[in-house]
């Protein structure tokens, strides 16, 4: 029985030299798919670290201060050793039978990892982030100010335009 052949079929003298197949550096491909995923490690790094300072101006007046500082501290710090341990596989030569081996323990590592990190911030998520472009807003509303409550108290003791049109 004849395997079929995905190279198209050419005539003539020197066929065989014609045909160049191109086989896929595996090594390559690795050392790629490690480097965009480092690039989503360090997306997902930048929005936990604007999370993070987001609930340290806040403080504890955010109603899960305690719990949202520590999920997102060990997402960071989980984070931190995938990238350590992406630098660590994109070192390792593939093509080497010891390097495979480490490699594939390496990539189950950080596979778990990831899953952890995507639950714990699936959970910070949960919890969410308000507010989060004008925090100072928040406590503001959480504790207004005397001067906010005095100018308050002026403003409804002046008649509006619209309570006038109203009579």
């Amino acid at each position: 029985m004849a395997m079929a052949s995905i190279l198209p079929a050419s005539s003539g003298v020197g066929a065989e030299s014609d045909r160049v197949l191109k086989s896929m550096d595996a090594n390559r491909y690795a050392t790629k798919k490690t480097i965009a995923q480092g690039m989503l490690d360090i997306a997902l790094l930048t929005a936990n670290a604007s999370q993070l300072k987001y609930i340290l101006q806040v403080g504890e007046k955010h109603e899960f201060y305690g719990l949202m500082l520590t999920l997102i501290s060990i997402s960071i710090i989980l984070q931190m050793l995938v990238g350590i341990l992406f630098v660590v596989i994109g070192s390792l030569n593939i093509n080497r039978k010891p390097d495979q081996t480490a490699a594939i323990v390496l990539n189950d590592v950080i596979l778990v990892l990831i899953f952890v990190i995507s639950l714990i911030n699936v959970i910070i998520s949960g919890f969410g982030i308000e507010y989060s472009s004008q925090p100072l807003r928040l406590l503001e509303r959480v504790e207004p100010s005397p001067a906010a409550t005095a100018a308050t108290l002026t403003a409804a003791a002046k008649p509006s335009v619209a309570s006038f049109l109203l009579k």
